[in-house]
């Protein structure tokens, strides 16, 4: 037997909200002293507890508890149930730290509103270049790094295969006229020497960068989540000096592979986007 304040540290729950659970009928003690009317608790009550606490980390009421514990749950279903809500909480989590890292940036962006801004946008031409990449559909914002991060080992992993290096940092190409937050036209590529005698499989493909002959450019260099503020500086740019883009937008990987950073670490990203003058652009003219 334990004492009252025993089982509580053993449980981890305080001796009020055991006192509580006993007037609910959740959990009695298992022996009271009629003389002092002290509560005393088994080991043997301690199973019955971790599911009552269990089930209320399950977001279920006492009531409902007290219903799930008459139908004597065995451990296998009430695993299934906690596993279910572990991945819903988990999912929560990233969706909360994908907002504040945007609320970060969008903070960042408006303190910058009337200072002078430290991104340096160049127009220089770019060469043509042969990548090996894999597109796809990203569903949303929060699977962009898990759709990336594949994206990149399956790459270097055929690349081993081939016995090819690459010949250029990672590129991520995004296909769209505007901003999107669903359904995210990616393409993940390194790029690569020559097309010739290579065992392709899918979903890798080999293409070819256009030349392009005006091209704005940019350089990030700092946590990868902050890159939307070189991505205004680069759109700012462009509207003051008339230009529109007439390609699809760029991502040049400066700090090596992706798939080796954490998240927290910084890294150098030139940001691409092809622009011809306001009057004219025949890219997203054929493309809408």
């Amino acid at each position: 037997m334990l004492k009252i304040g025993d089982f509580s540290r053993l449980g981890q729950i305080s001796v009020r909200m055991l006192r509580h659970y006993d007037q609910l009928g959740l959990i009695k003690p298992a022996y009271v002293d009629p003389e002092s009317d002290y509560r005393y608790y088994s080991l043997d009550q301690l199973p019955r507890l971790h599911r009552i606490l269990a089930l209320k980390d399950l977001g279920l009421s006492l009531d409902q508890i007290e219903q799930v514990l008459r139908e004597n749950l065995s451990p296998e279903q009430l695993q299934g149930m906690l596993a279910l809500k572990q991945a819903e909480l988990s999912q929560q989590v990233q969706e909360t730290q994908l907002r504040l890292q945007r609320v970060a940036s969008r903070l960042a962006q408006i303190q910058q509103e009337d200072a002078d801004s430290p991104y340096e946008v160049v127009l220089r031409p770019i060469s043509a270049s042969v990548i090996a990449s894999i597109r796809c559909i990203v569903p949303t914002l929060m699977d962009m790094p898990t759709y990336r991060c594949g994206a990149s080992d399956d790459l270097y992993a055929w690349l081993d295969k081939q016995r090819l290096d690459p010949c250029g940092p990672e590129i991520v190409l995004y296909h769209f006229p505007e901003y999107s937050e669903t359904d995210i036209d990616m393409e993940f590529g390194i790029p690569i020497a020559s097309k010739s005698k290579l065992d392709l499989r899918d979903p890798i493909q080999l293409s070819t960068l256009p030349a392009v002959e005006q091209m704005a450019c940019v350089i990030h260099e700092g946590l990868l989540w902050d890159v939307g503020q070189a991505i205004t500086a680069l759109f700012t740019w462009m509207g003051r000096n008339g230009y529109a883009s007439a390609g699809s937008f760029r991502e040049v990987h400066l700090f090596g592979k992706e798939s080796a950073k954490t998240g927290t670490e910084p890294v150098v990203v030139e940001l691409q986007i092809p622009v011809v003058p306001q009057s004219i652009n025949p890219y997203w003219a054929k493309n809408l």
